[in-house]
């Protein structure tokens, strides 16, 4: 495979949001952390990107006018957004109370990547959201969520046990983007969610459904640049199409900007 390069031939780079969480590491630091698997900067890296971590911006203060401004910012000096999966969204932010079996919010991530969306579509930047990155763009959009999937299909299939991932089928929709990342026939894809869309989000549609017709993918219906949710993990399974769309979709854009690389000032 040829490396997708920018005008000048480096490497596009891709930023991948972050958990923002309590973590414990050694033998004596116990601190808040802006995590990341190592999966998800490896398959920005064997896509042919540069990774890039965007921990929470602008969170110190309620006002989500301090994330935006951060996070258009942030976006300009990229060539590609990754929007990682992790912990659920805060129900408050489509309007319902939370499930029981829902988790703790997370405000300032919440809060952060949804800036980091807006202006990335804004901006026309390449996007991939994964997992929780496919439901924040539904919820970006008005949609809503299916805060616990067993309660409405009848079966724990898409994650059986929390902390590791399990295969189901997925089929894409012929037509489209998805279909053309992932062929047009049902294929196994790695899995670990309990939520999933509802509601669907205005100017969405759905690209790709599990078996018992959980939406599995979506893209913007009127958009003129790369923008995919999925709801599985490619990162964690055999599955490099999305990574691969994201980084050559990044590498075109910059090429067709005029770029010469990642825009970052001397």
């Amino acid at each position: 495979m040829t490396t997708a390069t920018t005008a000048a031939g480096a490497r596009p780079l891709i930023g991948i949001s972050t958990y923002w969480t309590q973590a414990r590491w050694g033998v004596a630091w116990d601190l808040p952390a802006a995590l990341l698997p190592a999966s998800y900067p490896a398959y920005v890296q064997a896509a042919g990107g540069l990774a890039v971590m965007l921990p929470p911006d602008g969170s110190t203060t309620a006002a989500a006018a301090a994330a935006a401004t951060a996070a258009a910012e942030t976006v300009r000096r990229l060539d590609g957004l990754l929007l990682a999966g992790g912990d659920d969204l805060d129900p408050a932010l489509y309007g319902a109370p939370p499930h029981p079996r829902t988790g703790r919010p997370v405000p300032e991530r919440d809060r952060w990547e949804l800036a980091l969306l807006a202006a990335a579509l804004d901006q026309r930047v390449p996007v991939l959201g994964v997992c929780r990155g496919m439901q924040l763009m539904n919820v970006h959009a008005g949609g809503t969520l299916v805060q616990h999937l067993p309660d409405v299909v009848g079966h724990d299939g898409h994650n059986p046990k929390a902390g590791t991932f399990t295969d189901h089928t997925v089929t894409p929709v012929p037509g489209s983007l998805t279909a053309r990342l992932l062929g047009p026939h049902p294929r196994p894809v790695a899995t670990h969610h309990h939520q999933a869309v509802d509601r669907l989000g205005e100017g969405l549609r759905v690209s790709a459904h599990a078996e018992d017709g959980t939406a599995e993918a979506l893209e913007y219906v009127a958009h003129d640049g790369f923008a995919l949710g999925i709801q599985w993990h490619p990162e964690a399974g055999t599955d490099p199409g999305p990574g691969r769309a994201l980084v050559e979709a990044a590498a075109g854009r910059c090429r067709g900007a005029g770029r010469t690389g990642p825009a970052i000032p001397g």
